[in-house]
């Protein structure tokens, strides 16, 4: 455990080892962050953190920006479960813009005290399946699903199935520190069935079943609904596209 106060979903502390940045807590925070020397204003924002605490590995900044940058000044939802001490929450609010809408969920009902203006959180287990639908119901569509929560694979594998069909076309889906699927402790192991790494290895199949021969791997709605996987150390992206059979043509004249 490295301290934290906001539990994550299943109590456990945030998996990271890397050193936390403290800054003074504030509310309604809106800065202006310079980019930082890579030209990333996450990590700008991260590296002179002026609000709550944060907790991240450093090469997440780039994935964040790379995915992100497209809601950037938009109208969006952001839903990320996991608030720990809400730094995070307010590093999307200044990333997004005014016209976002950030949810935080946690498990923890003291995490409640870190709503501000575009910030809410939401109380509940990212395992109970009823919850997750009844939070689908409560915030409606979104653009952007984080889960950073608990980090164990019965968590990660019940927030994708039930939040992905909330994501609208067109929005992302990061799972976080999937590490964690090679950590007994999280459930996880080398190749172990139930984890979230081979969980995804399977979505992968799904994603192509537009080519399936004898039935096998079926169509199904992450079929029509996955429309790119990015793998990086740590995380999955996910996006969300409503997917149609993919067809091939030829065009031009033969050279032969």
């Amino acid at each position: 455990m490295w301290g934290c106060r906001c539990r994550t979903l299943a109590g456990h502390a945030h998996p990271h080892p890397s050193e936390r940045r403290s800054g003074p807590h504030a509310t309604g925070l809106r800065l202006t962050a310079p980019d930082g020397p890579d030209g990333n204003p996450l990590l700008a924002y991260f590296l002179d953190n002026p609000g709550r605490l944060l907790h991240k590995w450093v090469h997440y900044f780039d994935i964040y920006h790379r995915y992100l940058a497209g809601f950037r000044d938009r109208p969006v939802v952001l839903i990320e479960f996991g608030v720990f001490h809400g730094g995070s929450l307010q590093m999307w609010k200044q990333y997004l813009g005014p016209q976002a809408r950030i949810v935080g969920v946690d498990i923890n009902p003291a995490c409640t005290s870190l709503e501000e203006p575009q910030i809410e959180v939401v109380i509940g287990d990212q395992e109970d399946r009823g919850f997750l639908a009844s939070l689908r119901e409560l915030i409606g569509p979104a653009d952007v699903v984080i889960d950073d929560g608990g980090h164990t694979m019965a968590q990660q594998i019940a927030t994708f199935e039930e939040m992905f069909p909330a994501l609208t076309p067109g929005g992302v889906y990061l799972v976080e520190d999937l590490h964690t699927s090679y950590w007994e402790e999280y459930g996880g192991g080398y190749r172990a069935p139930g984890t979230f790494i081979e969980y995804a290895k399977d979505l992968i199949d799904q994603l192509h079943g537009w080519h399936a021969r004898d039935g096998q791997p079926e169509i199904t709605d992450y079929t029509r609904g996955i429309g790119a996987m990015h793998v990086h150390d740590s995380v999955i992206v996910i996006d969300k596209h409503l997917v149609t059979a993919p067809e091939v043509r030829m065009t031009g004249k033969a050279s032969f």
